[in-house]
């Protein structure tokens, strides 16, 4: 008893031990935090808000600068040129107040400067994510980081941000820091605050834009230089308005008639003013690329000082080359507008961009950057196929027989549908640019005449999936699925850009290796501190030989007949290919010599076509007088010649088609997508059976037809080829005619009068 006794009183003395060190932490840790407290509400206390009563002349101290390559020429200052007009709260429409704080800042006029919904959720982010989100900023907030805070980013200037928020809440009435935020925000290039902005895209003052207008002013800040109407983004642009509108619909701002027809209808923006800069185009994509990889904040206000891959001195005369050959060609021929891209294979380097003929002219929307949109290429896409066709085994040599081919297995040789629905939509039979079909044809002669049934046999060859697996490697990216193009894509259906398009052939110029395109050679902030340098990033594409080969052809004189007079530089090899749409839309040249790869676009914007008979010359002057601007003075460059083909080689890759006793398809030897080939392919009779035609014709002996094996192996006896349809009948067994159909007699390979697609 005794010791149970002693054993309580000790308990009980270390419990109010306990107690007692409890409460002295309590009171430390409470004293801890007053002083905390109080120390912070002297730090708040010290802070003192600006004047805010004159914004029209607040300078901008660190401004960027963007460089040609030497570092000497300014291509464009952020602030150089800064149109601002401070205007009063009376005189910005209420359409803008409204859409502003719809889309920006919904409970501005509840809140008291920040939103604790808004913090909360953006420190939940950075606990979960592991870093600190930038969104969730108030108007009020944008105001204090606009005014007073550099562009950095972290936690205490954030805390600075919401306290001087607050204060700046308690002091300044709503209407007044909403008419501070509207005067101060950036809408585009060198235009701030909300009158300047209506004054420039609409023509009017900022009190008197429509709700459509307002909506378009709302949706830019977020992102000016991306949604500027003078930008290449004017979907994107459209889309945002359209969230504005939205918003401001929810939000019981606008009827929903008003909502619909705002909504719906798109308007045509003032021309630009040519004001301080250079290069526009290429200035703009050099800026959204700034402002994609380091923010807004660091492109207006960090001082940096960006060097890039430009050459001005090429660029000048692309410029000059390209409005005066587009103008021309608007007078002549009915093809408004031209865009370039000049690229060192070596490097990647973008040497020279321009976009349109004039970036100010609004008759062809030409702040428009077509260098950087999406259009058919036509026959300039043939050399990643015919490349690919190298890489696989194929030669200059090889011949693939141009004839009228049909390359649907649902269809006939003669191109009816097989289950008798008449729809001719399920086959496929292509036709050459001339309506001309030349019988047994090398492809080197194929590539370089442009011909468009040798090159849908190639793509079937090398196989569909393949080709588009090797253009992304190339650096298209842009293609996507391949049962959007079938074996069209052969002949340019898919869209590519001209900067991805000629980036590809200046990775032929450099034997193969792949540079990705680059516009930035240093970026050094205000401080001196390098963000970025241009190094060397380079893959290994394309095998030596195959772009050595590709080289070869598509710089070869004798082998491009009628073009090689404006092609033909003499003593000096240059690749080239063109390209023109079906439709007459897109009119391509692309070229290069071992230093430099240069192609030009032509056409119309909006694609009205231009005069189909002469769409080759729209564009190849323009190019030959831009090749030779950049050659001049330069020294011969010459192509690494490749391996001869062996001598032990198929005929038919040598070159030899007509062996005694037998005229066949190349399908006998090798199959689609790599197969083993032979009657079983599935488009051998469809080859086939032209190639027999033919053949009986034209000098060697017939090798007959030998219907493809059913899957038992057993020969068909269901004939494919229906011999008494006239367009067939006269060349087979049990046929009733004796009319051989002109397009299958072998034509003479004629020299055009006008240069060859």
């Amino acid at each position: 008893m005794p010791n149970n006794e002693h054993f309580h009183t000790k308990s009980r003395k270390r419990s109010r031990s306990f107690s007692k060190l409890l409460k002295e932490s309590i009171f430390a840790l409470l004293g801890i935090s007053f002083l905390l407290c109080a120390l912070l509400v002297v730090w708040i206390t010290t802070i003192k808000l600006p004047d805010f009563s004159d914004f029209e002349n607040r300078k901008v101290s660190n401004s960027t600068k963007i460089y040609d390559r030497t570092g000497e020429v300014v291509l464009y200052d952020i602030h150089a040129d800064i149109k601002r007009t401070e205007i009063k709260t009376e005189d910005i429409s209420p359409y803008i107040r409204q859409a502003t704080i719809a889309i920006e800042d919904r409970n501005f006029y509840n809140h008291m400067g920040i939103s604790p919904r808004a913090i909360a959720r953006m420190l939940w982010v950075a606990v979960r994510d592991g870093y600190a989100s930038q969104g969730g900023s108030t108007i009020t907030q944008q105001v204090v980081k606009n005014a007073l805070l550099t562009p950095e980013k972290s936690p205490i200037r954030k805390i600075k941000e919401w306290i001087l928020a607050i204060k700046l809440d308690m002091q300044v009435d709503k209407d007044t820091i909403l008419t501070i935020y509207l005067n101060e925000s950036p809408y585009g290039g060198n235009i701030y605050g909300v009158e300047q902005a209506s004054l420039m895209y609409f023509g009017k003052h900022a009190s008197d834009v429509t709700i459509q207008e307002a909506a378009y002013l709302a949706a830019i800040p977020q992102r000016p230089t991306y949604f500027s109407p003078y930008g290449t983004h004017l979907d994107d642009l459209e889309d945002r308005k359209n969230i504005v509108l939205q918003k401001m619909y929810e939000q019981n701002m606008i009827s929903e008639e008003e909502y619909r027809e705002a909504r719906d209808d798109r308007i045509t923006f003032q021309p630009r003013e040519n004001s301080y800069g250079k290069a526009w185009h290429f200035v703009f994509y050099v800026r959204d690329y700034l402002e994609q990889k380091y923010g807004k904040d660091q492109v207006e206000n960090g001082g940096l000082k960006v060097i890039t891959t430009l050459d001005w001195d090429i660029q000048k005369e692309a410029e000059e080359i390209i409005k005066e050959g587009a103008l021309e060609n608007e007078r002549v021929y009915k093809a408004k507008n031209a865009a370039l891209v000049a690229i060192d294979p070596r490097t990647g380097q973008i040497l020279s961009m321009v976009g349109s003929r004039d970036y100010f002219d609004t008759t062809i929307d030409g702040n428009y950057n077509v260098a950087t949109a999406l259009r058919q290429p036509g026959s300039s896409f043939k050399p990643i196929v015919y490349s690919l066709g190298f890489i696989k085994g194929f030669t200059p040599e090889t011949i693939l027989f141009d004839l009228p081919t049909e390359f649907s297995t649902n269809c006939s040789p003669s191109g009816y549908p097989l289950d008798g629905s008449g729809d001719t939509r399920k086959c496929y039979m292509p036709v050459n640019y001339d309506d001309t079909y030349r019988g047994p044809i090398a492809i080197r002669n194929a590539l370089q005449l442009s011909l468009n049934i040798p090159a849908v046999k190639m793509i079937y060859l090398v196989g569909l999936r393949n080709t588009l697996d090797y253009a992304k490697q190339l650096g298209i990216s842009t293609l996507g699925n391949a049962s959007r193009f079938g074996l069209s894509l052969a002949l340019g259906a898919g869209e590519v850009s001209l900067l991805e398009l000629t980036n590809v052939y200046a990775t032929f110029a450099n034997d193969g290796v792949y540079n990705k395109p680059v516009a930035i050679l240093e970026i050094v902030d205000k401080d001196g501190n390098v963000l970025e340098k241009y190094t060397k990033n380079q893959t290994d594409v394309v095998p030596s030989q195959a772009a050595r080969t590709l080289s070869n052809v598509l710089s070869d004189v004798e082998a491009r007949l009628g073009t090689n007079r404006i092609f033909n530089f003499g003593e000096r090899p240059v690749a080239v290919k063109t390209g023109t749409t079906n439709d007459y839309i897109d009119v391509w040249t692309i070229g290069y010599t071992p230093s430099v790869a240069v192609g030009i676009w032509a056409g119309n914007n909006n694609n009205v076509p231009i005069d189909k008979s002469v769409a080759g010359q729209v564009v190849a002057p323009i190019w030959r007088k831009v090749m030779d601007r950049i050659l001049e003075g330069t020294p011969v460059e010459y192509f690494p010649a490749p391996e001869p083909t062996p001598e032990d080689t198929l005929p038919i890759f040598r070159g030899v088609y007509c062996t005694p006793g037998d005229v066949s398809t190349i399908l006998r030897y090798v199959g689609g997508n790599g197969g083993a080939g032979g009657p079983s392919d599935p488009e051998y009779h469809l080859w086939n059976t032209p190639i027999q035609a033919w053949a009986q014709v034209n000098g060697c002996a017939y090798a007959g037809y030998t219907p493809p094996p059913t899957n038992d192996g057993e020969q068909s006896t269901d004939q494919p080829l229906n011999t008494q349809d006239p367009f067939w009948g006269n060349y087979f067994p049990g046929g009733d005619g004796a009319t051989i159909p002109q397009q299958f007699i072998q034509q003479p390979v004629e020299i055009p009068t006008t240069i060859v697609q």
